[in-house]
This record gives structure tokens, sequence and C-alpha cells, in this order.
């Protein structure tokens, strides 16, 4: 059976998914902290964040029958990330929050340290805050000190502005990932087919072997 029903369900060691996880984890606390919570959008960014992580696992489950399920639920939560990106840039433009550019040092340093919790990001979020509220400038003590602090300070970074900006850059991150899963999915499909394909093969080997 090993041949038909190959090993799958393994969704929680993909990187996509572990950033998705934190990218929802993020989000909840996000719209807790920062949506009004009778607002539409804060249901609809929830549920954003939960149908990346919810698709990427129920398409890994699903690759033991169908290939073309996994290709779609994986585009889904593809879509539904990049949906949630335009959520945290719509917050930022309407409140005339900064977006910082991929290579601005608060985001360098963000990268620098691969948050892998909620704890952890929030700890990010607490420690550029003491950056940008210190009169004299001073150097992160973190491991990466060559990523460097900014020149001056940034009122406008406040821990919404950070937040939102840490969860952009996950997004990022995941919907780059997602994007090379779906490729590497279709690749696969066309050279070696779903279960179909499989099934015929398992059953004319096993013909054979009756031969």
């Amino acid at each position: 059976m090993s041949d038909l029903i190959p090993k799958h369900g393994g969704y929680r060691k993909l990187k996509s998914f572990q950033v998705a996880q934190l990218v929802y984890d993020i989000t909840v606390r996000f719209c807790e902290r920062y949506i009004d919570r009778f607002s539409r959008t804060k249901d609809q960014m929830v549920q954003a964040a939960r149908s990346g992580v919810q698709n990427i696992a129920e398409g890994s489950q699903a690759s033991a029958t169908s290939k073309k399920t996994e290709l779609k639920l994986t585009q889904v939560a593809r879509a539904s990330l990049e949906e949630l990106k335009l959520d945290y840039e719509d917050f930022l433009r309407q409140r005339g929050l900064p977006k910082l550019e991929p290579k601005h040092p608060v985001l360098m340093r963000f990268k620098a340290l691969k948050p892998q919790t909620l704890a952890e990001v929030q700890k990010w979020v607490a420690q550029e805050r003491k950056i940008y509220t210190d009169t004299q400038r001073q150097t992160l003590t973190s491991k990466d000190k060559s990523v460097p602090v900014s020149e001056s300070p940034c009122q406008s970074l406040s821990s919404a502005c950070l937040a939102a900006n840490a969860a952009l850059s996950l997004l990022n991150l995941a919907c780059y990932l997602l994007d090379r899963q779906v490729e590497r999915l279709a690749r696969d499909f066309e050279n070696k087919g779903g279960f179909t394909e499989r099934l015929y093969r398992v059953r004319s080997a096993k013909r054979r072997s009756k031969a």
C-alpha cells in the first residue's frame, strides 16, 4: 500500500505552515488590540489568517489520494494570506502609518531575529519601542549586532505600526514559500500524475506479477 498511498500529512514540518501559524497568532492578538471588535474587518482578518493555516494542513492531508486537491487548497491558502496582506496595508494607510521597506533597519532586525512565537514578536516590538523612545541612540543588544539602529527616532513607529509591519514581513515570507510549494506540486503532478495514475501503475504491476 505504500506505493499507492504515499506518506502524507506532514504539514507541521512545512515552513509555510509554521510561518502561517505564527501570522495567525499575531493576527488574533492584533485584532484584539487594534481593531474594533464589532467591525467586520476583525472577523475577516482572523478568518483569512485561519484559512491560510487550515488549507495548508488540509491540502497536505489530502495529498494521499488527490494531488489536485492538495494543489487547489495550497492555492486557496496563498489567496487567503494575500487578502490578509491587503488588510494590514489598509490599516497602515488609513491611519497614516508607514509601511516599512524590506531593507529598513527595523525590519532587518526583525528578520535577523527569526521569531518562532507570538511572545518573541511581542518582545521585539517592546525592544523597538524602547529604541525609538530613548533620547540617546544605542545599539541593540541582540545576537546580530551588524544590523544598524536607524539614524534618527521615528515616533510614528507605534506598537500597532510595528506589529502590522512584522505581520506583513511574515506574510511576504509565507506567500513566497507557498508560491514555491505550488510550483513544486504542479511540477510533480505534471511529471508523476496523481492518485489515478498511481493506482493504474500499481494495478498494472500486480497483473504483471501474476502473469
